[in-house]
């Protein structure tokens, strides 16, 4: 049996967030029903919506960065039990059985992994993702919030914690290793949080120092504006790895220059922009440059153990469901500090005062 929820939805890549209704599937005997709390705003949540990336299904209601308390459980669900605070990422299915997914990478299966909005489930039915009241979700892709956490305040780890937690830790962040942080947004916060937590030596590198008191808070060693491009002539060579949180185009040739020798710059953000550097940038050091894409079930999780043991969460502006649509703009010229997170319980005034 179906259950009836609210939502918020967009109609167009120009439209505004209207609340609706949806129904949820009743559960499979390896579901999980979950009761949402909270939903962070992600930068991905307003390419999609407003189609920047091309291929968005309309009506959208988007959101992978969802904590709640489980609602039920279908049969076979043991990992689970009713009122646990659990969390959802990116992905809600996929195939479990490609070479990828056995490796606890789900984000690469072989057969498409199927997204928490935006994508088809194995129904061919389109997913509907965090900015609704409840959500239903296979067992294997609901994640453990960790009790020391604040649900609120954890919310955007579940996409923002998991997409820099991946490349510092596969690239070797760590005592004696210098990192640089591109960007100090929803992303790079996180970002230097984490880097700093696992012993690297963190320099925030942001156009302004607008953010500066903040950055050496999170744990940053050390800050530079980029905004003069004397940092570029002063840092050159210096870090082992760099990760870009940008969502926007920057001077990747720039930006290269930093690494030293055998050093790694890692694209985190997806600029909708086509991006561009001259080999030399990479040859001359022997560079590398590379991406990252969040992460699989088993890291996340991982990160989120972290996370807790380190006492790291977002720092987030709590907000309503009537705000959305102020907050992407928000979001977009950088002025929220430094993650919105939706108080889902504000659906219920939206729902009534529509």
């Amino acid at each position: 049996m179906t259950t009836t929820i609210t939502a918020l939805q967009a109609d167009s890549a120009e439209s505004s967030f209207t609340t609706r209704t949806l129904e949820r599937r009743s559960l499979a005997t390896d579901d999980v029903r979950i009761a949402i709390r909270y939903a962070g705003i992600c930068h991905s949540d307003i390419h999609q919506v407003r189609d920047e990336w091309g291929g968005t299904s309309f009506p959208i209601t988007p959101g992978h960065e969802i904590v709640g308390d489980v609602l039920e459980v279908g049969a076979d669900v043991s990992k689970f039990k009713v009122g646990d605070t659990v969390g959802v990422g990116c992905f809600v299915d996929s195939c479990m059985e490609c070479e990828a997914c056995k490796d606890g990478e789900e984000q690469f299966c072989s057969q498409g992994v199927v997204g928490t909005y935006n994508g088809q489930d194995k129904n061919g039915e389109n997913t509907h993702g965090g900015y609704s009241q409840q959500i239903v979700v296979r067992d294997h892709f609901v994640l453990s919030v960790p009790e020391s956490l604040d649900p609120a305040a954890a919310t955007p780890l579940l996409c923002a914690g998991i997409t820099t937690y991946a490349p510092l830790k596969r690239y070797g962040a760590g005592p004696g290793v210098k990192v640089g942080v591109i960007g100090m947004g929803g992303l790079g916060h996180v970002a230097v949080k984490i880097a700093a937590a696992m012993g690297a030596e963190v320099t925030v590198l942001s156009r302004t120092d607008s953010k500066k008191e903040d950055g050496l808070a999170f744990g940053a060693t050390a800050y530079r504006a980029t905004e003069d491009g004397s940092a570029f002539k002063d840092l050159a060579g210096s870090f082992d790895l760099i990760i870009n949180t940008v969502g926007a185009s920057v001077s990747l040739d720039s930006f290269l220059g930093l690494l030293g020798r055998g050093g790694t710059m890692v694209n985190v953000g997806a600029p909708s922009e086509e991006q561009s550097f001259q080999m030399f940038s990479l040859l001359a050091m022997r560079r590398n440059y590379a991406g990252s894409m969040v992460g699989g079930l088993p890291e996340t999780q991982e990160m989120l153990d972290f996370c807790a043991e380190h006492g790291i969460t977002s720092t987030i502006e709590l907000i309503n469901a009537d705000q959305v649509d102020e907050y992407y703009e928000k979001v977009v010229s950088g002025d929220v500090r430094y993650r919105a997170v939706i108080d889902i319980a504000s659906l219920d005034k939206a729902d009534a005062a529509a």
